[in-house]
C-alpha cells in the first residue's frame, strides 16, 4: 500500500527536524554572555527597510533615529548603515526568506531596525518563501519578543514577552502533506528556550517593580508543549518569590476577553507566552492603544536585536497609491525602544511622549491611510517639532495626570 511509504517518507521528514532542533538545544545550552553596547565603538545599527510601505515608513523612522543620535554619529561612536535587498522581489529571485549577501550584512550590525517585509501566503502571486522575520529570528537567534502597550489614560501599562524561535512558527513552513487527505505542522517547545524568555520576563518585572508575571497558554488542551511551557514557568516563578513576584496562568482563550475586559484589564502588567499567542494577543492590545500601526516591537537576543512595527507590508497601499499616507508611528516606536535598548532610555523616554502627545492627545495632524489624513512625512515633521519643544514633558504630564 501507498500508506506504508507515506508514512515513512513523513517519518523521515520528521527525524530531520527533530536531529535539527536537538542540535539547537545543545547549541542554546552554550550559550555567551549578553552584549555590552557600550562598549562599541562605533555601535553599528542597520536600517533595513523592507519592501511595501516599509520602504516609506522606515524612512521616516530613520530620520527620527538620526536626529535622536547626531551627536554620537558626528563623534564616530555610531554609525547608520542602509541595507537593501530584503524585498519580496529579491527573496523570491534567491529563492530565500533572507538572501545570504543581506544576511551576511546584518550579522556585520550590532542593532537592527526593520521595516515591514511581505511573506507570501496560499493563492498569491508569490512562491511559497518562509517569513523574512521567522529566518531572521532563528538566524540572529532573537529568541525574545518584546512588546510594550501604553494607554496612560486609561491606567493600561502592559510588557509582553513573545518567545520568538520556537511554537508554532519555527517549523511554520515546514509541516509536510502526508498524503493527499492528511497535512501535519509542528510546534517546537524546549526547557532552554522556555526558560529564557520566562526568565527574562520575571527579570522586567524585578527591575521594574511589578509584582505579577502572567504565563498564558492552552496547557488544559496542549498538554504536552504548552505543558511543558507551563512547568517551566512554575519552576522559575518559585526563585523569584524572594523579590515579591507572583505568577498566574491563564488560558489563551479567555485572556483574549479578559484583555479587553475594562473591569479586569487593569489588573495585568508583564505577561509572556509562546509564540503564535504572543502575536494574537499583542496584535489585540496594539488595536486597543489606537491600532497596530502604533505599536513597536522588539526582538532580542544576546548578540544581536532587531526592532520592527508588529504590522505587515500592506501592498495594497502601495498599489493603491496611499504609501505616503502610512503610519509610520509603529516603526518610530521600535526606533524609541531601539534607543532604550543600547543605553539611552531618556532620549527614548522624551520620543514616547512625544509620540503619545501626537497621536493619543492632543492629535493637530490625523493619518487615515488617505489623502483625507496626514501623510507620513508630515506627522514625522510633527513629532520632531515635540521633540525639540522644552515643554515636552510639563505637557506629557498634564496629560496622563502625573
Amino acid at each position: 500500500m501507498n500508506m506504508t511509504k507515506d508514512i515513512e517518507k513523513a517519518k523521515d521528514h520528521f527525524g530531520v527536524l527533530l536531529k535539527e532542533q536537538l542540535d539547537r538545544i545543545e547549541i542554546m545550552k552554550k550559550e555567551n554572555a549578553w552584549i555590552d553596547y557600550s562598549s562599541l565603538k562605533p555601535m553599528i545599527i542597520g536600517v533595513c527597510w523592507g519592501d511595501g510601505i516599509g520602504k516609506v515608513i522606515s524612512k521616516h523612522a530613520q530620520r527620527v533615529l538620526e536626529y535622536m543620535l547626531k551627536d554620537e554619529k558626528k563623534n564616530g561612536l555610531v554609525e547608520v548603515r542602509d541595507i537593501s535587498g530584503l524585498t519580496i522581489e529579491n527573496r523570491v529571485k534567491t529563492k530565500k526568506a533572507i538572501p545570504d549577501d543581506v544576511l551576511s550584512e546584518l550579522k556585520k550590525c550590532h542593532v537592527i531596525l526593520k521595516g515591514p517585509t511581505t511573506t507570501p501566503q496560499a493563492g498569491d502571486k508569490w512562491p511559497n518563501i518562509e517569513s523574512a522575520n521567522v529566518a531572521m529570528r532563528r538566524e540572529l537567534d532573537l529568541f525574545a519578543n518584546v512588546r510594550p502597550v501604553k494607554i496612560p489614560q486609561e491606567g493600561i501599562d502592559w510588557c509582553f514577552f513573545r518567545e520568538n524561535t520556537e511554537g508554532a512558527y519555527v517549523l511554520g513552513s515546514r509541516g509536510v502533506d502526508v498524503t493527499e487527505d492528511l497535512s501535519i505542522d509542528f510546534k517546537v517547545i524546549t526547557e532552554q528556550g522556555a526558560e529564557r524568555i520566562i526568565r527574562m520576563a520575571f527579570e522586567y518585572a524585578k527591575k521594574n517593580g511589578k509584582k505579577k508575571v502572567t504565563v498564558v497558554t492552552k496547557a488544559n488542551v496542549v498538554k504536552t508543549t504548552d505543558g511543558r511551557f507551563s512547568r517551566v514557568s512554575k519552576r522559575i516563578a518559585e526563585e523569584y518569590k524572594k523579590y515579591g513576584i507572583e505568577r498566574d496562568e491563564w488560558y489563551i482563550d479567555i485572556m483574549t476577553a479578559k484583555l479587553i475586559d475594562p473591569a479586569r484589564r487593569k489588573d495585568f502588567g508583564v505577561m509572556v507566552l509562546p509564540n503564535l499567542y504572543g502575536d494574537i494577543l499583542t496584535d489585540e492590545a496594539a488595536q486597543l492603544q489606537g491600532g497596530v500601526g502604533t505599536a513597536g516591537s522588539a526582538n532580542i537576543g544576546k548578540k544581536w536585536a532587531m526592532f520592527e512595527a508588529i504590522h505587515g507590508s500592506a501592498p495594497r497601499m502601495v498599489d493603491e497609491g496611499r504609501d505616503i499616507y502610512a503610519d509610520p508611528a509603529s516603526m518610530i516606536r521600535a526606533a524609541a525602544m531601539l534607543l532604550r535598548h543600547v543605553g539611552f532610555s531618556e532620549r527614548a523616554d522624551k520620543l514616547d511622549m512625544a509620540l503619545e502627545i501626537c497621536g493619543q492627545f492632543e492629535k493637530k495632524l490625523v493619518m487615515t491611510g488617505r489623502d483625507t489624513g496626514a501623510t507620513g512625512e508630515e506627522i514625522t515633521a510633527y513629532l520632531l517639532e515635540w521633540i525639540d519643544n522644552p515643554k515636552l514633558e510639563t505637557k506629557w504630564k498634564g496629560y496622563v495626570g502625573k
